[in-house]
């Protein structure tokens, strides 16, 4: 079992075990020599060895198990076995590349020296017995990308047969915003689009359409002020504009589909200094090929939309930022029922720049990024922007969601949720303590019955968005600087 020990000088980055011995313990007695069974022993400078700690209080988790599959090979007879077969003679281990699995190699075990897996073949499949699953290590900078301007949003997307993408939301209109193709192990400017400080892009498909939409925040040259949506051509191979709607300082767009139906709905933030407007849903005309309006729901300096379904029914979620005199207020979810998204259940937030839904087994959460903490008409509080964000979960018998954990948070714009093997993690965008933009993001780590723990501590500066993504060769971070033109891929080092 692990004995935590604090000690005065910190565990060295670097250590010479050259010639060194451990002392592991005695029996403090005279006679006799420390027996037992060495249960850990983990000297990982910089690295994350927690997740490779033991738990547990029952000392039968240190016995070795026998895979189930095993348990019923038949014993060895007890008769005289000398002139009979050895046992397991009819046992046959291949070694290599994955063999053929059918009622001839029934009950034969295949270990695959690659994955470092044994899996047993069951007359049809091979079944896994014994597999390494992948476990994140550290965190390590992969790539700077020096993009046009400050980013407020990315987008990573992959368009079948074309590749993997990156959109990016720059706020300088000229020379707008850039999309970005993962080449040779690293993304590469691919194609600019102009665009009135880009807020966020939304990558979606219409049957084989692809589309990506644009959340302007400003109004062009001309006054006006719309967000646009650009079509995939796979004649040009680049996007082109589509169709233009008329947006309020928008800031998200979400799109989703209900009952084969799609929508897409654009998060308005302001018009003027009103920030108490409606928020659109469109709906897709598939006689028209256009998107229209079909319901508008009153925000309040909205910051974004998520929508997600539990079972049957769909949900559509909206972070409420301000109100005009205060951050305190309160974010709702919308439930879909007869054509029409209505009231659920309403949250207080204060000023919530993102919600961000996921699932862990059976069980629903959803987090919440409070960005600071205002309000007019009360005394001011000792820092606006070191807030609590919270978690929220699905409590299927009172059919609403409960609070389930608070995490400490700097001015935090958004969540993003991500695995690797069989952990699941959630990394935070911290982007201002009060004093500073240097603020460190962090990736917590689901632990179970003690919620999510902070694991990883990663230096970002006005950090607006995450996103994760995979290819062969690994496991990514994404992260978007507001306040500087320069953004970052993390690689996940895993173990």
């Amino acid at each position: 079992l692990p004995f935590p020990r604090v000690v005065e000088t910190p565990f060295p980055a670097s250590l010479s075990v050259r010639r060194a011995s451990f002392y592991l313990g005695n029996r403090r007695r005279r006679k006799g020599v420390f027996t037992g069974l060495l249960r850990q022993l983990v000297l990982l400078p910089g690295a994350d060895a927690t997740p490779r700690m033991c738990h547990a209080v029952n000392f039968k988790v240190a016995t070795l198990s026998v895979p189930t599959v095993l348990q019923d090979v038949p014993a060895r007879p007890v008769s005289n076995e000398v002139l009979k077969h050895p046992y397991g003679h009819d046992m046959k281990v291949t070694l290599g590349a994955r063999p053929r699995c059918s009622k001839q190699e029934k009950a034969q075990l295949w270990f695959n020296a690659s994955r470092r897996g044994l899996y047993l073949c069951n007359g049809s499949t091979w079944l896994s017995m014994l597999e390494v699953r992948h476990r994140l290590d550290y965190v390590e900078e992969y790539q700077n990308l020096v993009t046009n301007s400050e980013t407020m949003g990315i987008e990573v997307f992959s368009i079948p047969k074309v590749g993997l993408f990156a959109a990016m939301a720059n706020r300088i209109t000229p020379p707008g915003s850039a999309i970005y193709r993962w080449m040779d192990g690293k993304f590469v400017h691919y194609q600019n689009i102009p665009t009135h400080q880009a807020q966020s892009w939304k990558y979606f498909t219409i049957g084989k359409k692809i589309f990506l939409a644009v959340a302007n925040f400003e109004q062009n040259e001309r006054g006006q002020e719309f967000s646009v949506i650009y079509k995939w051509s796979r004649r040009k191979a680049k996007f082109i504009a589509y169709q233009r709607l008329s947006t309020h300082s928008a800031r998200d767009w979400e799109a989703f589909v209900i009952e084969g139906e799609a929508f897409l709905a654009v998060v308005n933030h302001r018009e003027g200094n009103n920030h108490n407007i409606d928020s659109v849903i469109y709906r897709w005309n598939p006689r028209t090929g256009l998107f229209e309006t079909n319901q508008t729901i009153p925000t309040s300096g909205a910051y974004d939309w998520e929508f997600f379904t539990i079972g049957p029914y769909s949900f559509l979620a909206v972070a409420n930022t301000f109100n005009g005199t205060s951050t305190k207020i309160y974010s709702h979810i919308y439930i879909w029922l007869s054509g029409s998204f209505q009231l659920f259940q309403s949250i207080l937030t204060f000023g919530a720049a993102d919600w961000e839904v996921f699932h862990i087994g059976d069980r629903v959460f959803l987090a919440v990024a409070n960005s600071h903490s205002y309000d007019s008409g009360m005394p001011a509080p000792s820092n606006f922007y070191a807030i609590n964000s919270s978690i929220y979960e699905l409590n299927i018998t009172a059919q609403m969601f409960v609070k389930f954990q608070d995490l400490l948070t700097y001015s935090a714009l958004d969540w993003e949720f991500f695995s690797v093997g069989d952990d699941s993690f959630l990394v935070v965008a911290n982007s201002f303590d009060g004093f500073t933009f240097s603020v460190n993001s962090i990736i917590y780590r689901w632990q179970g019955y003690e919620g999510f723990v902070a694991a990883h501590h990663l230096p970002t500066v006005g950090c607006r968005d995450w996103e994760a993504f995979h290819t062969a060769e690994g496991s990514y971070l994404f992260y978007s600087s507001a306040k500087e033109p320069l953004s970052k891929v993390l690689k996940l080092k895993t173990t």
